[in-house]
């Protein structure tokens, strides 16, 4: 029998253990704020593939941990692929309008 491998959710904070000096941190460089504004738009969580930046794979990673370690996206693996998606909800909840400010 095939099917799809089971998702499995990657270590990162809940939302009462979300930060704002950690949140600011990880959106103070511009490869991840370029992350969060393709995300700000997507309908559907997006492969690390889907993204276009100008640094090679391993900094994509580091990028793209650090983002979740900070609460900002949450990812999860699907198969070989990361999926990643934009944690509005939470960080709404904990920070009303920053996502707005980002995306401005």
């Amino acid at each position: 029998m095939t099917g799809a491998a089971p998702r499995r959710q990657l270590p990162q904070p809940s939302r009462d253990e979300l930060r704002l000096t950690a949140v600011l941190a990880a959106l103070s460089d511009e490869i991840r704020l370029a992350v969060v504004r393709d995300l700000v738009t997507a309908t559907e969580p997006l492969p690390c593939s889907a993204f276009v930046l100008p640094v090679t794979k391993a900094t994509m990673t580091y990028h793209f941990r650090v983002l979740r370690e900070a609460g900002i996206i949450e990812q999860r693996e699907q198969g070989n692929r990361r999926m990643n998606r934009l944690r509005r909800a939470d960080l709404d909840a904990r920070f009303p309008g920053l996502l707005d400010l980002v995306n401005a």
